[in-house]
């Protein structure tokens, strides 16, 4: 719960004690996007301190938002699912990130460019169905950040959830994705296009025919990227 109550006994204030202490939204953000062990929720906050997160699971577990449950067939390895109480936040987070997308100015969210972030969002939402059904590599590659955040690979298998790598993992590379983060991150949030971006040079797509045409079709935007906006 937060660190300090409100001392009221208002259904929204009693609620607001719960779930607007610092960093509680985002990680049920991740809990409602499908984040269930805490690696994954950590890689998506990422300027979250593991003890900090910890001890806001703890505190959601406590109000009866969170189970932590042992996982099947890996022995030591818990995973935190949403209960009935924390599914009902379900549009409520939903509906703040549609607020956000709606009333807040393009220029404030570019100032918060994350580029672990934004491929976390990524490998969550890529539609393998245009695909190959085969293992698809593709890198992505920001040459505007420095070395740590330069390049990313995600690595797309029959059966297999998407694989997200910091570090080369050693496959051959199907399709090239070279950007800015900045346009990277405009294009997920729906603010550019994709094929726009291209035509100016701002995004280029070398390698594998395919996958390159099919871009719009396996690159899936936020989920927010259709919401009407209202200011610039």
């Amino acid at each position: 719960m937060s660190d300090s109550g409100y001392s009221q006994f208002c259904p929204v204030s009693m609620a607001a004690e719960i779930i607007c202490s610092r960093w509680t939204l985002l990680v049920l953000r991740e809990l409602v996007q499908g984040s269930s062990r805490f690696n994954e929720l950590r890689r998506g906050v990422p300027s979250m301190s593991p003890a900090l997160l910890s001890k806001r699971l703890k505190d959601l577990e406590a109000a009866g938002i969170v189970r932590r449950t042992a996982a099947e067939r890996e022995p030591g390895v818990h995973e935190y699912r949403l209960t009935p109480a924390g599914e009902e936040l379900r549009p409520i987070i939903e509906a703040v990130g549609v607020w956000g997308h709606r009333w807040v100015t393009t220029e404030a969210t570019l100032k918060n460019l994350d580029a672990n972030l934004l491929m976390w969002d990524i490998r969550r939402n890529i539609n393998t169905d245009p695909m190959p059904h085969r293992r698809n590599v593709i890198q992505f590659i920001f040459k505007d950040r420095p070395p740590a955040e330069r390049n990313y690979w995600l690595i797309v298998e029959p059966r297999n959830e998407v694989d997200l790598c910091v570090v080369d993992p050693g496959f051959d590379v199907d399709l090239y994705v070279s950007t800015d983060l900045r346009t990277m991150t405009e294009i997920w949030l729906g603010y550019a296009s994709a094929g726009l971006a291209s035509d100016d040079g701002r995004l280029v797509v070398t390698g594998n025919r395919d996958l390159a045409a099919d871009l719009r079709a396996w690159l899936k935007l936020s989920m927010f990227a259709k919401v009407e906006r209202k200011v610039a």
